[in-house]
């Protein structure tokens, strides 16, 4: 089965100093550049997603500003597509699904940011196009939102998008295990 890997929205918005700062997003990006670097070594594709805001007023991802560029712990070779998007999910109005058929993908490593937004947005897309999705929760990252009653915590968030892909959608590992 041809695998990609899949590397979301790593971009330095959302990092400290950035305009949208995500809980543990270090700890993610860890996670992702060393499963960058296996995919690298291993000679598999690789493909970055990068989210540039076209919305007026938006607060981050604004184009030709630092926090739109990918974070440098992922950063892609000359080799490795870069598909830009402007909105959460990966495949809306991009070149994502040809070229995942130019490299005749059928499994989808997933890993970035939101956990919440575009990861699930882009996992459950992936599963309706037909891919197997693997999506490592670990090396993914989200906020707390403000729900009804009060505000979610990051932790609380990120475990619950990850148990509604989990089995019907994805299958969810870590990378520490």
């Amino acid at each position: 089965m041809n695998t990609a890997l899949l590397l979301i929205d790593i971009q330095k918005d959302y990092f400290e100093n950035g305009k949208s700062q995500l809980f543990e997003a270090e700890k993610a990006v860890v996670h992702a550049s060393k499963l960058l670097e296996l995919f690298r070594k291993e000679g598999l594709p690789v493909i970055h997603v990068q989210h540039i805001n076209k919305i007026e007023g938006a607060t981050f991802f604004v184009p030709d500003t630092e926090g739109v560029q990918i974070h440098p712990s992922v950063n892609p070779n000359q080799e490795e597509p870069i598909i830009i998007k402007n909105a959460p999910n990966s495949f809306h109005n991009t070149e994502l699904k040809e070229t995942l058929d130019k490299y005749q993908i059928e499994h989808l490593i997933i890993c970035g940011m939101m956990t919440h937004m575009c990861i699930d947005t882009t996992v459950r897309a992936a599963k309706d196009y037909g891919y197997k999705v693997t999506l490592i929760q670990d090396a993914c990252a989200t906020k707390s939102l403000m729900g009804s009653e009060g505000v979610i915590d990051a932790r609380i968030v990120h475990n619950t998008f990850i148990a509604a892909l989990n089995g019907i959608f994805a299958d969810i590992i870590n990378m520490d295990n």
